[in-house]
């Protein structure tokens, strides 16, 4: 998740710069949660031990975290698909009827932060193992919610427990998997995200059109219990994490040290805007497909979200589009091919729509990915923290874009909902532009007005 960031295309040794690849004569640096052990990189005559692709464990812990973004996707957005199933059953509007999204996502925007700081003290596979207990447990209460109250209520508690999972497990990677397999370490485990944002939604989908909906949630809590489950015995021990402190002081100063940083701030700038798009898309899609003149029944309804297919290749492909254009650049062509997606998507044609959802989801991911590595890189010291704000952020952005989202097709349809898409999409690439100016004043040698 690393948006050609901004100024990510500067050099390493002056601000921490994510583009600039690590340069094979100098080691990279153990940061603050590895370890000093004698095959640790920077140490004298020693290995980097920490893994990479085809190496010993790689595969075992891409696949572990796979099914941990298969779990926390599936769970957070299990309601999404059903907004006009709950919307019909419990007599709510659709902009009621989101807030069954928004508090989870919210929950998670809120408590990610404190997430990390317990994964820095206790450990990031202990933390990520915690908090699918909680979710899952959650999630098979939900769908006996008697209310809309309560369901909200469950929702916003399930995507709380589900926070210590994104943080973790970008730090997690990042002292676990070598600086030039980051961003495809990073890219599979967005992969499970999409991988469980389309199983939910399609799963539900199917389910609940001949069971309803509760019976379609409670199924996706017995697949994230299965997900949870393998992810605990696959995942390796991690062998670079040195625990940190939970003192609130030190903690804020690393916040404060974190928002100091404009590179930082841009990441989680873009990564906000771009989750408003595609918070706002996928939860009001459903309405559009269902009304007239489409009329979809919900099983169909919920297919659509196969898309999210091409939102797992763009991730996985997310280290090839930087090698070839550069951070900046691939940030630039996510955000071009997911306004040209919404912008098809106002067609009348059913066939032109998933064209545009296509174009959505692919630039979406793969924006998402980028973004979300170069702050892995580029974060020194408390990178739990550092990603801990940059999901934080990015939720924030999920639960405007549905909450907003659905109210801006409530008021104007479809056209309302792809009107707060593209001024999302032209703030990312608005903060893309000043990273590269910024980026040129840095190479002239010039200190910034």
């Amino acid at each position: 998740m690393s948006p050609a960031s901004t100024k990510a295309s500067t050099t390493v040794d002056a601000r921490a710069s994510v583009t600039s690849p690590v340069s094979p004569s100098s080691p990279p640096s153990i940061a603050p949660g590895a370890s000093h052990a004698p095959d640790a990189p920077g140490v004298p005559g020693g290995a980097d031990s920490r893994m990479s692709p085809g190496g010993p464990g790689f595969r075992r812990m891409s696949f572990a975290l796979f099914l941990a973004g298969v779990a926390t996707f599936a769970l957070l957005y299990s309601t999404q698909a059903l907004l006009p199933l709950i919307s019909g059953d419990l007599g709510v509007s659709a902009g009621d009827a989101s807030w069954t999204v928004a508090a989870a996502t919210g929950g998670l925007a809120v408590f990610v932060l404190p997430m990390s700081a317990l994964s820095e003290r206790y450990g990031r596979r202990t933390v990520m193992t915690a908090s699918l207990a909680v979710a899952v447990t959650v999630g098979l209460l939900v769908p006996f919610a008697p209310s809309l109250g309560a369901l909200v209520a469950l929702r916003a508690l399930q995507g709380a427990a589900l926070a210590g999972v994104p943080a973790s497990a970008t730090a997690y990677l990042a002292e676990e998997v070598r600086p030039r397999a980051l961003v495809t370490a990073i890219g599979l485990f967005v992969a499970g995200n999409s991988v469980g944002g389309m199983s939910g939604r399609v799963i539900t989908g199917w389910v609940a059109q001949e069971w309803g909906w509760r019976v379609a949630v409670g199924v996706i809590g017995v697949l994230a219990v299965a997900c949870a489950v393998a992810f605990r015995l696959l995942l390796p021990a991690p062998k670079h994490f040195r625990p940190g402190s939970l003192r609130p002081r030190v903690l804020l100063g690393t916040v404060r040290n974190h928002l100091a940083n404009p590179l930082l701030r841009r990441l989680y700038a873009i990564g906000a805007l771009f989750m408003t798009v595609f918070g706002g898309v996928y939860t009001v899609i459903g309405y559009r497909l269902a009304e007239a003149p489409f009329s979809l029944p919900q099983g169909i309804v919920g297919s659509i979200f196969l898309v999210y297919l091409v939102g797992t290749v763009a991730a996985s492909a997310a280290g090839r589009l930087v090698g070839r254009l550069g951070r900046r650049g691939a940030l630039y062509a996510a955000g071009g091919t997911t306004a040209a997606g919404l912008l098809l998507s106002l067609a009348g044609s059913l066939s032109l729509i998933l064209l545009g959802l296509v174009l959505i989801t692919g630039g979406f991911f793969a924006g998402h990915a980028v973004a979300s590595s170069a702050v892995g890189r580029t974060a020194t010291e408390g990178r739990a923290q550092a990603s801990a704000l940059y999901q934080s952020a990015y939720y924030v952005g999920s639960s405007v874009g549905s909450t907003v989202g659905a109210l801006a097709f409530h008021s104007g349809g479809w056209a309302g909902t792809v009107g707060v898409g593209l001024v999302a999409v032209a703030g990312v690439v608005t903060v893309t532009v000043l990273g590269t100016r910024a980026a040129r004043v840095d190479r002239c040698g010039l200190a910034p007005a």
